[in-house]
């Protein structure tokens, strides 16, 4: 923590160095996308895009799940995805998942989760995948339909879905692979994950 502290304690002074930059963050924010992302330590969204700070609106949630829209039941995710495609406009939306995902290994091994209730319940209604699917540790395949699961359930957002029809607003969804940090995104027309 004491690492943390200490940067924390001298960032007024980095940032001082780029006082243009951040004085327009100041007047408010305009960023390109919404990225949506495991809420895993491993994944930075700015350093795997090279964002700078404004660029990019984050959600991010364990297994990157993205609840479906419920009018009657107020959530987080929602207001997230609401306000940045009404309000700040944004023009893409990334669905990012990753290797070594643990929670899609939980859900694709079967693990007991009865320890973790809130986690356990959160899994069983954010994905279609079911225990047993693929063998051994490679959890490239079931993450990749997990994060076209995931860009599907954006649609029951009414936001998304009519900022999509119109054509305003783009849907990506891309797979990070932690040990190579190789981006692949989906190629609807290759029906396949390929390199960006």
């Amino acid at each position: 923590m004491q690492g943390f502290i200490d940067h924390a304690r001298t960032f007024r002074r980095r940032a001082a160095q780029d006082a243009d930059a951040f004085g327009r963050l100041a007047e408010g924010q305009r960023p390109q996308a919404l990225f949506i992302t495991c809420s895993d330590s491993r994944i930075i969204p700015a350093a795997v895009t090279g964002a700078r700070p404004g660029d990019l609106f984050e959600l991010r949630t364990a297994g990157n799940i993205v609840p479906p829209y419920q009018p009657s039941v107020p959530s987080a995710e929602a207001a997230t995805i609401e306000y940045a495609v009404e309000v700040l406009g944004v023009a893409d939306i990334v669905v990012c998942g990753h290797s070594h995902c643990g929670a899609v290994g939980a859900v694709v091994r079967g693990d007991d989760l009865t320890g973790v209730p809130a986690v356990r319940d959160w899994l069983a209604d954010g994905t279609a995948l079911t225990p047993g699917g693929e063998p051994g540790h490679d959890l490239a395949a079931p993450v990749q339909r997990h994060v076209l699961d995931q860009l599907e359930r954006l649609h029951t957002h009414p936001s998304v879905a009519r900022r999509a029809a119109e054509g305003l607003l783009g849907l990506h969804g891309w797979f990070y692979e932690v040990h190579t940090g190789a981006v692949l995104t989906h190629r609807p027309g290759a029906g396949a994950f390929l390199p960006l």
